[in-house]
């Protein structure tokens, strides 16, 4: 319950009226209010921070993150970032949080559906993603049809019960929450999003569930561009739903390697790593 809490902070958007840092020439207003909103929703501080320079720590916090110039200052270039569609989770936790599953064998239910996809295909594309991560980690995904899962996966508009309401069309697509009971491992989709198998215009669902099923095992963003763990979303296909070396090092290093006769299908037991 804790650490959904925790969680559950770090989604809401800020409400503090916190001044801005020194900024580029240009920046409108609604610029600036996204701006201060964005950082305070994706950008986690604690609360003793809160004062007239928290924003512009958060700003340099966003700038290393994104590999930019660390200036403080807010610019045309972070702004653009900043509009991109993107996943709802924080860029900067604490590791101390840092969660996983005990069990080798994971359960998920999905409970309900977009009518952009066919049910049937909205559960193949999830066991999909699933497997994606599985190839790499002595982890096993059983579905489930009734009663409540480790990892629930639905779609939902707006208000959704979570205290964190989806925004419509475009910006936050999706967001997922750390391994744990009640909401943890729980991923949910914007359902007022355009979803897609890859075979027309709009969001592909393999990429972004593959990306949020990373939060569901324990995964925070990546800062590395190639990584499925990376927050933002640009025109990503099927193709891209793939793991990159990052995202495997620390997949693997919360729940181990994949032995021989584990990536044939035998049960196996977690190697490399304690459970914790």
């Amino acid at each position: 319950m804790q650490l959904a809490l925790l969680w559950a902070l770090w989604l809401l958007p800020g409400h503090l009226a916190l001044p801005l840092p020194q900024e580029a020439a240009g920046v409108s207003e609604p610029q600036r209010e996204h701006a201060q909103d964005y950082l305070q929703r994706f950008y986690f501080q604690d609360s003793k921070a809160k004062n007239a320079n928290s924003i512009e720590i958060k700003l340099k916090e966003m700038q290393k993150f994104f590999s930019l110039p660390v200036t403080g200052i807010l610019n045309s270039h972070i702004l653009e970032i900043m509009q991109k569609p993107r996943c709802g989770v924080p860029d900067v936790a604490d590791s101390l949080f840092q969660k996983k599953w005990t069990s080798n064998i994971v359960t998920y239910r999905v409970v309900s559906y977009t009518l952009d996809l066919a049910p049937a295909k909205v559960e193949e594309i999830v066991a999909k993603a699933f497997d994606t991560w599985s190839e790499h980690i002595p982890v096993r995904f059983r579905r489930i049809t009734k009663g409540i899962a480790d990892i629930m996966i639905g779609f939902v508009r707006g208000a959704h019960g979570d205290a964190y309401p989806f925004d419509g069309p475009g910006y936050i697509l999706a967001h997922a929450f750390l391994p744990g009971p009640g909401l943890g491992g729980d991923v949910h989709f914007d359902n007022d999003e355009q979803w897609t198998d890859g075979s027309s215009l709009g969001i592909d669902f393999l990429y972004a569930a593959t990306h949020e099923l990373g939060h569901s095992l324990g995964l925070h963003h990546s800062s590395d561009p190639t990584a499925i763990m990376y927050p933002t979303y640009e025109n990503r296909k099927n193709e891209d739903a793939k793991l990159a070396w990052d995202d495997i090092r620390r997949i693997q290093s919360l729940y181990g390697w994949v032995t021989r006769g584990e990536r044939f299908g035998s049960p196996g037991r977690l190697k490399g790593n304690s459970i914790q």
